[in-house]
């Protein structure tokens, strides 16, 4: 069983604090096994401060990262690294026990942890986007986009603010177990399994929406047709507004323009359809409205880096090829 582990430094973020275990924890293989064994740990036997105006004991101490596959941190208001630029000797010692080969990831102000200790020095990140100025200060040396809602850069994966958490534990189950485990723990927490767009749509003002003033009725309208044909005209023709507007709108409510936004949705239809169906490429292709197997090819190509036959064997391997 994958292990998990959750280090938390106080004073940590409670919301960011009960992300992992409530998504790793939850999810279940076919038979209802538990995929993932979520150990929560603290970087000493004291009481860990936590943001919601308690403090809690936790049954693990920092050797639970001895043994990690995945090793989580949480957001944090800690003032070494969020401060000065520097870890507390606990917290210091307790990383220092994390295998080389553990996955490491943070959500939101966690950044700065994972930073503090050096590890992300020259690598993509994010952090939550009210706190770039002030990261950037601390961490010159890292690559930050405060643009995105997370940054998977293989073996470190960091996230935007709070909410973010969960669209970046979600990734990362959709890539051990495919997208109908992700779903399913999407479902039962009640969340969509994936967000369109970035932070800057929660960064920039976006225009005021009204009942009948949003692209999302026709969002949801395309959802439901993309293996039709699809183009802007006829996207804002149903949304009963000019495409100058729309596109303005679209872009606001979503951080992406619709083009991106269409495409993104296919390639996401039709990686579903090759983790669980046995269709071919070229209908696949043509189910999720990417035309050909080439298109799909290019699309998957430059979305995640491998091809389809490749793609389905990763994530459906009883799948024929």
């Amino acid at each position: 069983m994958h292990r998990v582990a959750v280090l938390a430094v106080g004073e940590v973020v409670g919301y960011d604090l009960c992300i992992p275990p409530q998504v790793f924890g939850s999810a279940t293989g076919k038979t209802g096994k538990p995929l993932y064994e979520v150990r929560m740990c603290a970087p000493s036997s004291a009481p860990v401060r936590v943001s919601s105006g308690f403090s809690a004991v936790f049954e693990h101490g920092p050797e639970a990262l001895a043994d990690a596959d995945t090793v989580i941190v949480p957001g944090t208001r800690a003032e070494g690294p969020r401060r000065r630029g520097a870890l507390p000797g606990d917290v210091a010692a307790a990383l220092a026990l994390v295998p080389e080969s553990a996955r490491v990831m943070s959500i939101c102000t966690g950044a700065f942890v994972l930073a503090a200790a050096g590890l992300l020095d020259g690598r993509p990140a994010t952090t939550h986007w009210a706190y770039a100025d002030e990261f950037r200060t601390l961490y010159p040396a890292v690559d930050l986009d405060e643009n995105v809602l997370f940054v998977d850069d293989g073996d470190l994966l960091t996230s935007a603010g709070l909410a973010a958490g969960l669209d970046l534990c979600l990734h990362v189950l959709r890539a051990d177990h495919g997208a109908e485990v992700a779903n399913r723990v999407a479902r039962h927490n009640v969340v969509p399994p994936w967000r369109d767009g970035g932070q800057s749509q929660y960064i920039e003002h976006p225009l005021p929406v009204t009942d009948d003033g949003s692209t999302a009725p026709t969002r949801a309208w395309a959802l439901t047709r993309l293996g039709d044909p699809l183009d802007l005209t006829g996207m804002a023709a149903h949304a009963r507004m000019s495409v100058r507007t729309f596109s303005r709108r679209f872009r606001a409510e979503t951080g992406l323009p619709p083009r991106a936004w269409l495409i993104q949705q296919r390639v996401q239809r039709a990686r579903h359809l090759l983790e669980t169906t046995t269709l071919p490429v070229g209908k696949v292709a043509a189910a999720a409205g990417l035309g050909t197997a080439a298109s799909l090819r290019a699309h998957l190509n430059a979305t995640i880096g491998v091809a389809p036959l490749a793609y389905r064997r990763t994530f459906a391997p009883t799948a024929p090829s």
